[in-house]
């Protein structure tokens, strides 16, 4: 399973000791320098359309990030770009990159002045809290695009929690390898480019799936599959009330692989009317037989909904616990009691609360590790960055690139996909994070379809339904172009 890693402070700084002992004092820093300096060459050309005579503003904090800024000022100084320093703590400005940076020819300067980019070398992976008062002065004032060094100042490296004013980066070079920030808090580093340093890393505990690696591995009929043996989904949602529902999670569920699917509820008539494929019934006994289910969507929190997910809950088969089903489960934790089949629980911020008593809070990895952990369960945490925690498994991450899914339904959607994977025998942890992919890509497609290169238009969730065969086609391709 291909994926990107992300590596919490004490992760980096750990195999930064490692790499210390293997090479040149100073070698680390120059590289990280030399990666920024060379992303920066880039944004200077396509912003400006060249380099020699441009004009960079380092603003330079205390330790190893003012450090790497300020080589990378010299590099830059020495292809010809205007570089200038602002010193914020200056006693403790790093000593020998200054130094290279004045041998350069580089200037030290009071205030920002007018340079084409600004370099954002404030704080690391060290620091923790918003901008101090002067820097987030200065930061206030820039009207330039700003570049990074490893993660924007003032955005938590391990939690991307924003407490006060912060770097809203244009782009963002992260040094060695990618940290939490940079998936939590996206919006903030902007678009992210990785300068290797020669860091040793371990297995990951945050990652994300590659996206050729869920086109490569998505469920697709070979050539001795049927209907059957390609997984069967049951689906119970909607109601009087939310009949959509119904519709949305049952089309997805169709959508999403080429097996068979299965209704039970009070919604079969609008199912049937937009998806004659699917097999409906009314009970859950009467349904047939099945390989995974998806329950609460629409379903309603009266005592017939309570009985459906009581029995879906008592089968051996994977189950996907979403929307009102949250809210019942919520009430009544002993119904998974000695379950043993993979189960999966959808929330949002506020079903987390009712499931839990509190809101995820700043450490939105912790909360659902916590949980997940807790309740023996897989749990896929909804948000721009979904994070998806099963005991004893890596925590996955699938940032959205956009919020073009916030809308009413979108959800049911995501359940919908997610159960007819299950449905194949996929592992819930990969299914979940797989399915949270193709639902943002969807949602991306469908905002930008009649004009791909464009600004994108709100959605609702049935354009986006009708874009997770698209998504699925698009990762499936970038197999190909990987």
């Amino acid at each position: 399973m291909a994926v990107r890693g992300y590596y919490t402070g004490d992760e980096v700084r750990a195999a930064e000791a490692e790499l210390f002992g293997r090479v040149a004092a100073g070698v680390p820093m120059r590289r990280a320098a030399h990666g920024l300096a060379n992303v920066v060459v880039g944004e200077l050309r396509e912003r400006t359309g060249g380099v020699v005579g441009r004009a960079v503003t380092l603003l330079v904090g205390s330790g190893d990030n003012g450090g790497d800024a300020l080589w990378a000022g010299a590099m830059l100084r020495r292809r010809g770009v205007a570089v200038s320093a602002v010193l914020l703590v200056p006693e403790r400005a790093h000593a020998q990159g200054l130094a290279a940076l004045l041998r350069a020819g580089g200037r030290i300067r009071e205030d920002v002045g007018s340079p084409d980019l600004v370099v954002d070398g404030i704080v690391g992976i060290s620091g923790r809290g918003p901008l101090r008062p002067c820097a987030a002065e200065i930061v206030a004032a820039v009207d330039v695009p700003i570049i990074s060094a490893d993660l924007p100042s003032g955005v938590d490296p391990d939690t991307g929690v924003v407490a006060g004013p912060a770097v809203q980066a244009d782009v963002t070079v992260a040094f060695g390898a990618y940290k939490p920030v940079h998936a939590l808090a996206a919006p903030r580093c902007g678009r992210i480019e990785l300068a290797p340093i020669g860091l040793r890393l371990p297995e990951p505990e945050l990652a994300a799936l590659a996206p050729a690696s869920i086109g490569a591995e998505w469920p697709v009929p070979g050539p001795s599959d049927d209907k059957y043996s390609q997984g069967v989904t049951g689906i119970c949602a909607g109601s009087d009330t939310y009949p959509g529902a119904a519709v949305l999670c049952t089309g997805a569920a169709v959508a999403a692989t080429s097996g068979m699917v299965r209704y039970a509820g009070t919604g079969a008539a609008q199912v049937l009317a937009n998806f004659p494929e699917v097999v409906a019934a009314e009970t859950i006994s009467s349904t047939g037989r099945v390989q995974a289910w998806v329950v609460g969507p629409g379903a309603g929190t009266d005592d017939l909904a309570r009985e459906r997910l009581s029995e879906i809950l008592a089968t051996n088969l994977p189950v996907v616990v979403d929307a009102d089903a949250l809210t019942l489960l919520a009430t009544d934790p002993a119904l998974l009691t000695g379950r043993t089949a993979p189960t999966v629980l959808t929330p949002h911020a506020g079903e987390f609360a009712r499931l839990t008593g509190a809101d995820p809070g700043p450490d939105r990895v912790a909360a659902v590790r916590d949980l997940a952990e807790k309740w023996q369960v897989t749990v896929l945490l909804k948000g721009r960055a979904t994070l998806i925690a099963t005991p004893g498994h890596p925590t996955l991450v699938n940032e959205a690139g956009g919020s073009w899914a916030a809308t009413a339904g979108a959800g049911d959607v995501l359940s919908g996909v997610l159960g007819a994977l299950l449905a194949t025998g996929r592992d819930p942890s990969w299914s979940a994070a797989a399915a949270a992919r193709v639902h943002a890509l969807a949602a991306n497609l469908a905002a930008h379809d009649r004009s791909p290169s464009g600004p994108g238009a709100p959605i609702s969730a049935s354009p986006l339904l009708h874009h997770i065969r698209s998504a699925i086609q698009t990762l499936r391709a970038s197999v190909v172009r990987s």
